[in-house]
Order: structure tokens, then C-alpha cells, then sequence
């Protein structure tokens, strides 16, 4: 479950003081800015960004950070940068306030900006929708600067995740950053930076006199987005600000301390595994096996109301529900509703009570960053879920992480570091991998070929595992319109081809362990083209979704898939009376290790067959394997290209 209420410094109560403006001004615009015309450190590029400040106030009633940018136009393309969409994520209490902006021509003339700002929200990365601030300057032209300005407002009192940003999709010639750390009722707390990928010649943060951290940077390369890359954070360069109590220097010994605290919290909720002991009994049997025993403690757990995946009240309706903090395991099983991580660690105690030995563990989130335990930073262990010993093996579990299936974790939470609690602080452990099996996609069609190309009947679509958990969870305050909608879009997307999709049945949305299953009725028309008396039928019907994966010849970053998975399609087409089959392509089986294809057609009673997999067993690739997996996605487009050649007899197929 990736939230945790009580890692140790997630977020820090700070007193009410007045805002400061921490910088001064940006510079004024040269003459030379005016007139320029291309950038010779950035040749070809459509704009680059003159001039980018970043003031980070956190010492007031609000954190807040205020932030300038200066962009220069430079071709037809770049008036594109005239469309600016700024990123936040409101649930967190996140705002964006003080919106200005304008164009300034190249005479100098300005034009200010007048209209409307919109809420919109964007899908950035997969499962990950992201709300955005946007608007359009007035007269953007090539030879234009344009200037614009916000603050970003966070949660009352509270203050976290500080931390500069210094990479940009535009080449930056100058840029500014500074903070002014809390440093106000909690003397006790100290602030430590950390960078990452700093610019070639760029001096390292430092805190000034008026104990105001600044940076500048020069030159900055612009940053290329790629597909399939690891979370752009990662990747760009940073600067990370730690808030800490203890300010140990000595990474063992910190998180040893950081340990013993997060388990205690855990203990304290948990409580004695005998006082679970009357409400286990009721859930399993004494004759049940252990893992059977478990997934019935997993289930019921599951069906407890879990509060964190509502959508958030208002403060009104929090003191009319008046519902009240649950402060120990046994709370949640008598009120009947939870936190995520509540419901984590009631489960925890259960699996103790059945007899099991099973741990709390924090773990860090892959979503945005890749952990590190050397910066000692409390607040990326993000996530927690609990680990069980069943017959001698780990089963990693997260009841508290809606729609999870039993055994399962959240994508984000799979493949990372994460902390073992116990009395002596902890032990790092490697949460789970799953197998491209336990996340697959299965598209079963049974079609019927028209004597005019058409192809008409009917398509069912399961989805398992991580891939039917994700869609629940980002439907999950959906209508039924919507959830359609959704299904419908998707379906349309693996069609390399118009076509007429209609969703047929009601999905089961609620579940967490069985799959998601979505029934169509399916037409393509004109799937199937002809050339003098014969007729050509693609066999790549749902291969739209690789056509133009790892086009690129070059690759700068590495490639990172979200989690591993299978795609499997099982087609059979009935042919038209008197039609024949010519020619059927040849069968494709390329095992690469980490990655599978395969294809294979085969014909009989007026009737085909078509069955394709492929399977992609990885995470993270290093960018110098990219030759070997361009080669092979370029296999499978070859495949997926391959036509069935038939002979229509007496009728004739037309496109």
C-alpha cells in the first residue's frame, strides 16, 4: 500500500510565520535575446529556454514555490511552448496560484495574458493520470520570448518533498534555484541535500550566510523523452532536501534508528496476536492448508471498507460521519473500515494469530525514484505490505492496496528495496518480481470472413493480474458509461484498422483475485484486400500496439518496462463457402530469454486458425541491449505483417 502514516518524516508540522520572496527579480531581456535567431550549443532545436528560477520557500504557514520561465522561439515548432500545461497533484494538497504570463515580440512589444486558465487531466505514464494547469499565450511566432510565472502552494502546515528539478525539454542557458529550509519551532530538525546528474561544470548547492541554500547551473542539456524509459526523475539532473531529526551520518546506523521506530508504531497497532485469535477462528478452518488459510484471511481482510481509495471528504462531512481514528487492529475489525495501511497490518497481526510468521515491511515506491539507502531519506519508504513465511516460502502481501490479487503487489512496489521490520531495527530485503504469466492479456476472437473483406463476430478480452488490477483501480470512481468507454477505446487501439467495437456484458469491477473479462461484438471492414482472383488476410489483427515500438535507431536511456507480461491472441476465422487457402506464412518461435514471440496459422473445414504470444520478461535493460531488443520487436512487426493468401472461388473479395 503506497501510503504510510507513519514514516518517519513524511511530513513535518511546521509553525505559522509569513511568507518570504526568497530571490529577486529575473534579469531583464538582452537585445541580443531579442534578435537571436537559432543556439549554437542547441543546434536544430525549435526553442530553448533563456531563463528558469526556482524559489523554494519552506519556513511558512504554506510551503510554497514560486518559479519563472523565459522561453525563446526559434522555429514554426516551437510555438508549440505557447500551450503550457503546468503538473500537480491536488490530492495532495497541491495548488497552483498566481498565474501570469505574456509574449514579447521581437520589437519588444508586449502582449499580456488575458484568458482563461483550465484544469485538465493528462495521462503521463502508464496507470499515472496527472491533473495540469493549462493555458495559451497570446501571439506565439517564431522570433517571440515568452515569459510565465506561478506558485505552487502545498498543504497547510506541512512541508515535503523539496527538491529542484534542474533538467528540462528545452536546452537552458541560465538557471537559478534556491531554498530557504524550516529552521524555525523544531530547532531539533536539520535539512541535507543531495544531487544527482548535476550539469558538467555546475557547482553543488550551498547555504549562504542568510541560510539560504542557492545554485546556479549553465548550459543545460535538453532532456529526451524516450518510451519505455525509467521514471524521468531518475533520469534528469536533481537536487533532493532531506528534513531529519537525527542527523547520523552513518547510513547503517540511521536507518537502524528509523527501524526501531517504524516498528514500534507497527507493534503498538498490531498489538498481541491473541487478541485476533477469537476472529481467525471464524475465518479459517482448522482442517484448511496454510496457504488456503491465508488467502481466506487475505479475503476477508479485503472486504473490510478501505478508506484511503474514497474519494476525499470535506471537512463537513468528516464531522458529520464523525467517524472515529482507529488506534488499534482490533478497531478496524469492530468499525468495519480502514486506512490501506490499517488494513496492512490488521492483517499482519491475523496471519501472526493463524500461526504464521509474517513482518511489516516498508518499502520504497519505483513509481518516481529509484531508493537509495545511502541518502537516508525516511520519506521514499512509501509504501508498506506485509511478508509471510508459508512452507518455507516469502509471500509478499498487500490487502490494503485496492483490487490487489492475493500474493500480488502493486507494480510500483515489485523489484525493489524494502525494510524487514523488527525489535533490532530491520533487515533489507528484495520485494518480488511476478512472471509475464501472472499479468496477461488474452484477446479470443471468432470471426466470420464476408465475401467483401469484412471481418464480423465476436471478441472476449481477459485480463489478469497486474493488468486487470490497474484498469479497476483507475476506473474505480468511474460510471458504467465511462468504464464502457474505456474498454471499448482499448480494444479500438490493438486494431491496426478502423473498426466497430461494442462492449456486450457487464464486467465484474469490484474484484481483486478474478479476471477482469470484457465480451465485444467485433466488425473490421475491409480487413481482408484482394489482387486478381486472390485475397490477402493480415494476420496481425490485434498488433497494433507494437507496430512502432523501438522504431529509433538510437537510444539514450535505458529501457524499463513497468512490469513484466504476456499478450496472447487466439483468432479462428470461418471462411466464406468455396473459399481456399493458398498459402499460409510460416511459423514464428523466437525465444529470446527475457523476451517470446510467437506465431502460428492453420487452416481447416473452412475455417482458420491464428495464435499469437508474446511475452516480455523484464524490468530494466541497459541502453547498450538496445541493438538486440530493436531486433527483435522489428522480428515481431515483421511477423505481425505476414499474410494469409487466399483464393475467394467464385466470389471475389474487394477492399
Amino acid at each position: 500500500m503506497t501510503f504510510t502514516r507513519w514514516a518517519v518524516l513524511l511530513f513535518l508540522i511546521v509553525p505559522i510565520t509569513p511568507k518570504l520572496t526568497l530571490a529577486e527579480g529575473p534579469p531583464p531581456i538582452t537585445p541580443d535575446e531579442l534578435k537571436m535567431t537559432s543556439d549554437p550549443l542547441a543546434p536544430g532545436a525549435p526553442a530553448v529556454m533563456l531563463y528558469r528560477q526556482v524559489d523554494r520557500d519552506d519556513s511558512g504557514q504554506t510551503a510554497h514555490e514560486t518559479n519563472f520561465v523565459r522561453i525563446k522561439i526559434l522555429k514554426e515548432e516551437g510555438r508549440k511552448y505557447g500551450d503550457v500545461e503546468i503538473p500537480f497533484l491536488k490530492e495532495n494538497g497541491l495548488n497552483i496560484v498566481n498565474i501570469r504570463a505574456k509574449t514579447i515580440r521581437p520589437d519588444g512589444s508586449e502582449v499580456p495574458f488575458q484568458a482563461k486558465v483550465f484544469d485538465k487531466m493528462v495521462e503521463k505514464t502508464k496507470g499515472r493520470k496527472v491533473l495540469v494547469k493549462t493555458f495559451t499565450l497570446p501571439d506565439v511566432q517564431p522570433g517571440c520570448i515568452i515569459e510565465y510565472s506561478y506558485t505552487l502552494d502545498l498543504s497547510e502546515h506541512y512541508v515535503y518533498d523539496s527538491h529542484w528539478i534542474l533538467s528540462d525539454e528545452l536546452f537552458t542557458r541560465h538557471g537559478k534555484f534556491s531554498l530557504k529550509p524550516y529552521t524555525g519551532y523544531y530547532s531539533d530538525l536539520h535539512v541535507r541535500w543531495s544531487w544527482h546528474l548535476l550539469p558538467e561544470g555546475s557547482d553543488p548547492p550551498k547555504d549562504g550566510p542568510d541560510h539560504v541554500i542557492r545554485m546556479e547551473v549553465h548550459n543545460v542539456p535538453a532532456f529526451q523523452t524516450e518510451d519505455y524509459m525509467p521514471p524521468e526523475n531518475e533520469l534528469k539532473s536533481r537536487v533532493d532536501f532531506t528534513y531529519t531529526d537525527d542527523f547520523e551520518r552513518d547510513a547503517a546506523k540511521y536507518w537502524k534508528s528509523i527501524g526501531k521506530k517504524l516498528n514500534g508504531n507497527v507493534e503498538g497497532f498490531v498489538g498481541k496476536p491473541k487478541s485476533l485469535e477469537a476472529a481467525v477462528a471464524q475465518i479459517v478452518s482448522p482442517s484448511d492448508a496454510p496457504d488456503v488459510k491465508l488467502q481466506k484471511i487475505y479475503a476477508r481482510v479485503q472486504q473490510i471498507r478501505n478508506t484511503s481509495y474514497e474519494v476525499r471528504k470535506t471537512e463537513q462531512e468528516q464531522k458529520r460521519d464523525k467517524e472515529k481514528e482507529n488506534s488499534h487492529s482490533e478497531d478496524v475489525l469492530k468499525r468495519g473500515y480502514g486506512t490501506g495501511q490499517e488494513l496492512n497490518w490488521l492483517f499482519l497481526g491475523l496471519a501472526r494469530a493463524a500461526g504464521f510468521g509474517a513482518y511489516a515491511v516498508f518499502a520504497s515506491d519505483r513509481r518516481n525514484y529509484f531508493f537509495d539507502p545511502a541518502i537516508m531519506d525516511s520519506s521514499k519508504l512509501d509504501a508498506n505490505l506485509v511478508l509471510v513465511k508459508v512452507d518455507g516460502k516469502d509471500i509478499f502481501c498487500d490487502p490494503g492496496a485496492a483490487f490487489t490479487p492475493y500474493g500480488m503487489l502493486e507494480w510500483p512496489e515489485t523489484s525493489v528495496t524494502g525494510l524487514r521490520l523488527d525489535k533490532d531495527g530491520g533487515t533489507w530485503i528484495q520485494t518480488m518480481l511476478p512472471n509475464s504469466a501472472d499479468s496477461r492479456i488474452l484477446r479470443k476472437a471468432s470471426v466470420t470472413v464476408t465475401s467483401t473483406g469484412d471481418l464480423e463476430g465476436k471478441l472476449t478480452i481477459t485480463f489478469t493480474g497486474l493488468e486487470a488490477m490497474q484498469r479497476r483501480l483507475e476506473e474505480r470512481h468511474q460510471d458504467d458509461a465511462d468504464r464502457k468507454k474505456l474498454l471499448e477505446d482499448q480494444a479500438k487501439e490493438c486494431i491496426p484498422a478502423g473498426s466497430e467495437i461494442e462492449l456486450t456484458n457487464k464486467p465484474d469491477w469490484m474484484a481483486s483475485s478474478t479476471p477482469l473479462v470484457a465480451e465485444y461484438s467485433l466488425k473490421i471492414p475491409g480487413w481482408i484486400s484482394s489482387a486478381g482472383r486472390r485475397a490477402f488476410l493480415p494476420v496481425g489483427i490485434f498488433a497494433a500496439g507494437e507496430k512502432q515500438v523501438f522504431e529509433r535507431e538510437a537510444r539514450t536511456h535505458p529501457i524499463y518496462f513497468t512490469y513484466p507480461f504476456q499478450t496472447e491472441d487466439d483468432v479462428t476465422f470461418t471462411l466464406p463457402a468455396g473459399w481456399q487457402v493458398s498459402s499460409l506464412p510460416a511459423v514464428q518461435n523466437l525465444d529470446a530469454k527475457a523476451a517470446l514471440y510467437s506465431l502460428k496459422a492453420e487452416t481447416g473445414n473452412g475455417s482458420l486458425h491464428l495464435s499469437r504470444k508474446l511475452n516480455i520478461d523484464m524490468v530494466f535493460l541497459q541502453q547498450k541491449y538496445y541493438p538486440a531488443l530493436r531486433a527483435f520487436f522489428q522480428t515481431v512487426r515483421t511477423g505481425d505483417e505476414e499474410q494469409i493468401v487466399l483464393q475467394p472461388g467464385s466470389a471475389t473479395a474487394s477492399n
